[in-house]
């Protein structure tokens, strides 16, 4: 690396936090932690406020759902890796792979709170007024590609750290742009920091 940078701050998560079983409780346990990018000339840091859930079995949601194909092959890594698609042909989705190899659970990462390397962040947005709101906002200010689906998440590319100690309440809520999932696309497996101003976008509430 051609910059300083204190690691002690940013301690990477252990791979026994990826590999638990239950996808939920991970998308849950990742609001408050960090996710950092770095490269020869740039380090960023953000905070997650927003994530999604996906199961590799059972849920219509997931682009592993029942079937593996060579864009899923790293969903079925051992909990710990990326999994960074292209959407639309534009946007860089970055999820989090959990569970055991083979199982194919994810959590999609929807928005961050910028806390480190924001002026980089700016420059990779083009000092648009939104850095981190947003799945495929994100990716650019951090600087996350499709190219890097597969990494290591335990590597010195990108990573995660434990962030933050839990001050704050989340909020629970349907997964959002997935109506082709039918009756999944109704599963509470959204979260979000409730009252952050980073997350991508607050339903109204619904009306029984």
């Amino acid at each position: 690396m051609s910059f300083e940078i204190n690691i002690s701050l940013y301690e990477k998560l252990d791979r026994s936090f990826y590999e638990r079983s239950d996808v939920v409780e991970v998308a849950k346990d990742l609001l408050g932690k960090y996710l950092v990018t770095c490269s020869n000339d740039a380090f960023t840091v953000g905070m997650i406020v927003e994530t999604e859930a996906y199961s590799g079995r059972n849920d219509k949601a997931c682009h592993a759902n029942n079937k593996r194909t060579p864009r899923t092959e790293v969903m079925y890594s051992r909990g710990g890796h990326s999994y960074v698609y292209l959407c639309y042909g534009i946007h860089h989705l970055f999820n989090v792979v959990t569970n055991n190899e083979g199982l194919a659970d994810a959590v999609l990462v929807r928005a961050l709170e910028p806390i480190d390397g924001v002026e980089e962040m700016k420059l990779r947005r083009e000092n648009r007024a939104n850095l981190t709101t947003g799945p495929g906002v994100l990716t650019q200010a951090m600087g996350i590609k499709s190219s890097m689906t597969g990494l290591d998440l335990l590597g010195d590319s990108i990573w995660l750290t434990p962030g933050i100690e839990k001050d704050f309440d989340i909020e629970i809520d349907t997964r959002i742009g997935i109506e082709y999932a039918q009756e999944d696309a109704l599963k509470p497996w959204r979260f979000y920091i409730k009252g952050n101003k980073y997350v991508s976008k607050i339903k109204e509430a619904r009306v029984d």
